[in-house]
């Protein structure tokens, strides 16, 4: 059985915004047999762009249900059913939100019509709902309204059903984990997965951990793992995955860091050697013997921690090119003159003479440390704050002197005027060039929930 669901929102992220209408049509595979829909109160504003997109406004939904009242009637009619949507992470994700902000965890298996449609009607330029019910002949009666959606979803899932069945796949009506496991694998903890951030392992028979992941959803990832057939090695490995093992972590970051960290204490036996990230060459700093602050680049191959890193010789030389210009550097003291002597610019008199002892370390060095001041670790002690493992709870990454000091968790309701709470959740953990291409790299991508420096 099927429930085919499609929900309209006030907005585009499962954390922040709020559903404002859902519909599910339950479909035995054959026909709908049970169909439910209603518009939602969400307790806060329809922004007007979305009104202007769904129809829905806020004199709509002022009368209409808040989630919590219609909740039990979606665990019903949902119940033992496969949860069906276009884009179907998008829809589930809201719902289980909503259900989470309850106390209460639904989880139902997905089928997506959209991965779905790529495989058993390739060729489409589009995979939008809109765009591919168009070139299918499927009508839309109420397009960006719950209803008009779900039912065209329940059509196109309908020809899907029978593309599959002239094709002999089955892949909609057979388990689709139907690969061979492992037969002491306990089957509920698959079930029992959180759909969270968090790292996972690999357990053969005798319990050592043979493979070590990291994952925003730990149910999904672990799930890709065990119907995998795109390598020999794949297969290997998920023939002997006895038992599994999770850790939650609230954070991206934080299961990122332990991800490292175990792959390097515990060297699974399925995990190839820490990932390359790409970064093979480095910035790194020291003071000479006269004093002088100086830079210099070379291929990262030790545990030394480079200030900043680069994907390639070209592109660590052009910021060593526009730091030397921008703070008025010798070419000599950064590494890109090699001389016994003065460096090219001082005979152009663009050096100030630092390379041949004309101008004063203490001089020199003030502009030093200011091109220093680019690279954001140097020096600097600051928390990365983000998300816990429930709403009472922040995680902590802490940073001192630029390098990485350990990570933690604090209650929200722990601290008052200052920082010691945060101080003392941490869990110390050693530096290292791996450690550090994560951290910079997920401050470079990601959005944070707060840095606070102390």
């Amino acid at each position: 059985m099927y429930a085919v669901v499609d929900i309209e929102t006030t907005g585009g992220s499962a954390r922040l915004e709020r559903i404002t209408e859902i519909a599910v049509y339950i479909h035995d595979g054959n026909r709908i047999v049970d169909e439910y829909s209603t518009l939602v109160n969400p307790e806060r504003n329809i922004p007007y762009f979305i009104t202007a997109l769904t129809g829905i406004s806020n004199e709509m939904v002022e009368d209409a249900p808040k989630f919590f009242e219609v909740a039990k009637k979606i665990v019903e009619i949902t119940e033992g059913n496969i949860f069906v949507a276009h884009n179907a992470r998008f829809d589930y994700s809201f719902i289980r939100q909503e259900f989470s902000m309850l106390g209460y965890n639904f989880k139902r298996p997905l089928l997506d019509t959209v991965s779905l449609s790529r495989k058993l009607l390739p060729g489409h330029k589009s995979y939008s709902l809109g765009n591919l019910c168009k070139d299918l002949g499927i009508e839309i009666r109420g397009r960006h309204r719950a209803s008009g959606d779900a039912l065209a979803t329940v059509r196109l899932m309908e020809l899907l059903l029978e593309r599959d069945r002239e094709q002999n796949n089955g892949s909609l009506v057979k388990n689709r984990k139907a690969a061979k496991l492992h037969p002491a694998l306990d089957m509920q903890k698959i079930t029992d997965l959180p759909e969270e951030p968090g790292i996972y392992y690999f357990h053969n028979e005798s319990g050592e951990i043979i493979y070590v992941g990291k994952s925003r959803n730990l149910y999904q990832r672990v799930n890709t793992h065990l119907s995998n057939n795109t390598s020999s090695r794949e297969m290997e490995m998920r023939s002997i995955i006895a038992d599994i093992s999770w850790e939650r972590t609230g954070s991206e970051l934080v299961a990122l860091l332990l991800e490292s960290a175990e792959i390097k204490t515990r060297k699974p036996l399925f995990n190839r050697a820490q990932r390359r990230t790409g970064f093979r060459w480095g910035i790194y700093s020291y003071t000479d013997e006269n004093g002088y602050i100086r830079l210099e680049y070379r291929n990262v191959n030790d545990d030394a921690v480079p200030l900043a890193l680069f994907s390639s010789k070209e592109n660590v030389r052009a910021k060593l090119d526009q730091i030397i210009s921008q703070y008025n550097l010798c070419q000599k003291l950064c590494g890109m003159y090699e001389t016994a002597g003065q460096c090219f610019h001082r005979q152009v008199s663009l050096c100030r003479g630092a390379c041949c002892g004309e101008e004063e370390p203490r001089s020199y060095n003030e502009r030093a440390l200011q091109a220093l001041d680019e690279f954001v670790f140097r020096e600097r002690n600051f928390f990365i704050i983000d998300r816990g493992r429930d709403n009472e709870e922040r995680s902590a990454v802490k940073i001192v002197n630029g390098k990485y000091a350990g990570y933690g968790y604090f209650n929200i309701n722990d601290v008052g005027f200052g920082l010691t709470a945060i101080h003392d959740c941490i869990r110390n953990a050693r530096d290292n060039r791996d450690i550090q291409v994560i951290i910079k790299g997920y401050l470079r991508n990601h959005r944070v929930e707060k840095i606070i420096d102390f």
